[in-house]
């Protein structure tokens, strides 16, 4: 190996450093709730956004990398790695990263998703650069140790035996299942018993290696904090790593997705001694990108989304049937969902689908009206800003933006978006997604004649 001089690294250093790129993405008033992207010379960009109001700040990473990018054989290797990576470095053993908030107060947390996987601390703002260099710590210098690796994975069968435990959760990802079959969207983020044992520490460091390279990442802070300050403790962090070394690598583009097999009119049923039946009645829905996404959320909040929801009204208000009652979207790169869930006595469960399929039917036939369009227009733009009051909330919108969508929309454009939509845009979206054939999802205590006559429901 040729050695180099102190002279040329330094000067490589210095090249370096000169192709960062810092843009501001959205300008605040008087410096408040400015966005800016800098992209550092290894690919990896950090965006914050300021509020010099609050006394704290939220720092997290985003990984372009969900349960959808696992074979078939990694099930469950992206939430398992999300386990790991809490377990120790070179620099900190798992008391040290756990300790190390704990002393100041703060909260560190983590999820996984189907395209995407977050690792978050919230700090006073005193304590970011703590904050920041223990996660940035954690995602480039994870040991991923075979004892830790064989240490989870009882956590981890605690956790899938957890959610077994609760068929509100479950019945959701059997309507995965139900709507996109055996393909990553329709397996379990926590993957299975048997692929989580299968999972080795070999495989888990491969996919780490190929999934956590800077390319892939997204750090975003908000709250009272200072851009160039985050950018240079980041960069810090990162380079002590030795993770920036390709300077001319480029930041991975937001995921197209591969085009996913939906289908329709298909009814899975799980048999389960549980006081309730849940069902989950749906549709294939949007791709995030899609325009049509805003008349979506409208027509989502008017049929399903509040007290005042069709819903709503009929199924609990007016005929008691089920406590909680709900649709919902979900959107991914190349496909979407949308659900209606219940849950209800075993012996009402014809009933309450009869009730949310007729309505999905007559929304499809006849639209909503200006008034429920109104409502839920006014509903949505509320709970839109009221779910921005806190710094973990703009951490996540603007680093989900960045790694989804490779822009950001400033909070008053998407209230123009929420405000522009009309009552024909909602009604084209009903009439071509609620007038498709629904697929059903029901976990209960059902007997084989209930279990025959729900076919019915979908058909």
């Amino acid at each position: 190996m040729t050695s180099r001089s102190p002279k040329t690294t330094a000067r490589t250093s210095s090249e370096a450093r000169a192709v960062a790129r810092t843009q501001t993405l959205l300008k605040g008033k008087d410096g408040i709730g400015t966005v800016r992207r800098t992209t550092l010379p290894g690919g990896l960009r950090v965006i914050t956004e300021t509020l010099p109001s609050v006394r704290s700040a939220t720092f997290g990473i985003w990984a372009h990398v969900g349960s959808r990018d696992e074979t078939p054989a990694l099930g469950g290797a992206t939430h398992y790695l999300e386990h790991l990576l809490f377990k120790g470095t070179h620099r900190r053993s798992a008391l040290d990263i756990s300790s190390a908030l704990d002393a100041v107060g703060g909260e560190m947390n983590a999820f996984t998703a189907k395209e995407y996987t977050c690792y978050y601390a919230r700090v006073l703002d005193t304590d970011l650069p703590l904050a920041i260099d223990v996660v940035c710590d954690m995602l480039t210098g994870s040991l991923i140790l075979q004892e830790d690796v064989d240490a989870e994975r009882g956590v981890i069968l605690e956790e899938i035996a957890m959610t077994e435990d609760d068929p509100g959760d479950v019945v959701h990802d059997l309507f995965a299942k139900t709507m996109f079959g055996d393909t990553p969207l329709g397996r379990p983020v926590l993957g299975t018993v048997d692929t989580v044992e299968a999972l080795t520490a070999d495989r888990i460091r491969r996919f780490y290696k190929k999934h956590y390279d800077p390319t892939h990442l997204v750090v975003a802070a908000a709250g009272n904090v200072d851009h160039a300050t985050v950018v240079r403790q980041v960069r810090r962090a990162f380079e002590k790593a030795g993770a920036l070394t390709r300077t001319d690598a480029v930041p991975v583009a937001p995921r197209d997705g591969r085009r996913t097999i939906r289908t329709a009119g298909r009814v899975e049923v799980l048999s389960r001694r549980t006081e309730q039946a849940h069902v989950v009645l749906g549709v294939p829905g949007l791709a995030r990108t899609d325009d049509r996404r805003w008349a979506l959320g409208v027509l989502n909040t008017a049929l399903g989304g509040g007290m005042s929801s069709r819903l709503f009204q009929e199924v609990r208000e007016k005929r008691g049937l089920a406590y909680s009652v709900y649709s919902y979207t979900s959107g991914f790169a190349d496909c979407g969902l949308f659900g209606v869930y219940a849950g209800c006595r075993p012996s009402q469960v014809h009933d309450v689908l009869s009730i949310c399929r007729d309505e999905l039917d007559r929304v499809a036939r006849e639209g909503l009206t200006d008034d429920e369009i109104a409502r839920a227009i006014g509903q949505l733009k509320g709970s839109t800003v009221l779910g921005l009051e806190d710094t973990g909330a703009l951490m996540n919108r603007i680093g989900k933006s960045e790694l989804c969508w490779g822009d950001q929309m400033s909070v008053d454009d998407m209230l123009a978006r929420m405000a522009a939509v009309t009552p024909d845009d909602v009604r084209d979206v009903a009439a071509e997604l609620l007038g498709q054939r629904p697929s059903l999802s029901v976990i209960g205590p059902l007997k084989d004649k209930q279990a025959d006559r729900l076919h019915t429901a979908v058909a």
